[in-house]
């Protein structure tokens, strides 16, 4: 499917081989390997996504006159909200209350990855505000071409959500935690900004998992091997089998990123004797650290902090990484050192009346986060006089 934006032609893919790797790689941003080429294709060609999980491949390729791709976003029409993360199951149903179907709808997002980041690629060439003001105008029209009810950009940086908003898409306000680095160079760095109950809860809580005889190893992908990939790949499943989930990333998908990308990921196992007995998943920006997925098949005091937070926290302050997003949700975050963060998302509805309605409602819901994002910042565990203190001599 073609069709016309300003000087550009926008094209569709139903699958992102169509799009050249190398093509696709230089738009993206290389803090967000969740929008990277080896992260998208790899879902594809394991079955992690496709009409039978409700995603269904529809990449938007905007092209130049020489037929030279010049900006892409991952997009998919989606058939339910899952994996989605930003959740409008109260709009889908009074949608359909009202007689019409909500579903078919566009995303444009990277798959089960409720992570902030670019998602209209544009590289580093000059014109890229052009270009994304480009696609973002196609997505729309797209969407009015394919008679789906609604368009949805999740996840999106804060100055693409002002462009987007440019060219008519409401904006919705959500929040996650976020750790950002202040310049420390050790963790005891870390621990000597907050305050005295924090850092002693968190010197506990390490000392706990130390203490239970635990061994926990940090592996960049490419040093797993196939064995430990499948027993996170257990792991993993086990943790959507307790909740009534849906594991929906299967194992051949998690080797092919370990080849491809193996770089770029990062896994943490803990060991008690031979056998591993937890994992906690991360994927690795150049500015930034991902907390994704994780799994325990015995319960160990504190080793969930442990495995899918201090770890992070250690990796990203020894490599020199200025952020870490743990994943989604979860107050219980700001004790160990991650503030509230506005999360971002834009979306345009097809029907005028329900888009007035969707419109009311993000107005108020918008008020009613920033007053929750305002409540979560009271409880910051950060020294109020800014200062670093000598924790050394408080008991561990």
């Amino acid at each position: 499917m073609t069709f016309r934006a300003w000087m550009y032609k926008l094209t569709t893919h139903p699958a992102i081989a169509e799009i050249p790797a190398a093509e696709w790689n230089a738009l993206a941003d290389p803090d967000t390997p969740f929008m990277h080429h080896e992260f998208l294709s790899a879902m594809e060609a394991h079955g992690c996504v496709g009409e039978r999980l409700g995603w269904i491949p529809t990449h938007l390729a905007l092209r130049g006159e020489r037929d030279q791709v010049v900006a892409a976003a991952p997009c998919y029409l989606k058939l339910n909200s899952y994996g989605e993360f930003v959740f409008d199951w109260s709009w889908a149903d009074a949608y359909e209350r009202s007689g019409r179907r909500y579903y078919p709808k566009l995303v444009i997002a990277s798959p089960y990855t409720p992570a902030t980041g670019p998602r209209i690629l544009t590289g580093q060439a000059q014109g890229g505000d052009e270009r994304a003001r480009a696609i973002a105008q196609g997505s729309i029209q797209i969407a009015e071409r394919l008679g789906v009810s609604s368009l949805h950009w999740l996840f999106t940086a804060h100055e693409e959500t002002r462009q987007l908003e440019q060219t008519g898409l409401m904006r919705r306000v959500g929040c996650q935690f976020h750790w950002q680095s202040r310049g420390y160079t050790t963790f005891e760095d870390f621990l000597a900004s907050l305050s005295a109950s924090k850092r002693k809860m968190i010197k506990r809580e390490r000392r706990r998992v130390a203490e239970s005889g635990l061994r926990i190893r940090r592996l960049r992908g490419d040093e797993v091997t196939e064995a430990e990939w499948a027993t996170f790949h257990r792991l993993y499943c086990d943790t959507f089998d307790k909740r009534g989930g849906l594991p929906t990333l299967t194992l051949p998908f998690f080797l092919q990123i370990a080849e491809s990308m193996g770089e770029r990921l990062l896994l943490v196992l803990a060991q008690d004797g031979a056998e591993i007995v937890a994992a906690a998943f991360n994927l690795c920006g150049s500015r930034s650290l991902y907390g994704r997925h994780w799994g325990c098949f015995r319960d160990y005091h504190s080793l969930h902090f442990e495995a899918c937070y201090y770890q992070g926290l250690e990796h990203c302050i020894e490599n020199g990484l200025q952020r870490f997003e743990p994943g989604a949700q979860g107050e219980h975050k700001i004790s160990r050192g991650f503030l509230p963060t506005p999360t971002w998302s834009a979306h345009w509805i097809a029907d005028p009346n329900f888009r007035s309605a969707v419109s009311r409602f993000l107005l108020a819901e918008t008020d009613s986060m920033d007053d929750y994002i305002a409540e979560m910042h009271s409880r910051s565990p950060y020294r109020s006089d800014g200062t670093h203190s000598d924790s050394s001599i408080e008991p561990t």
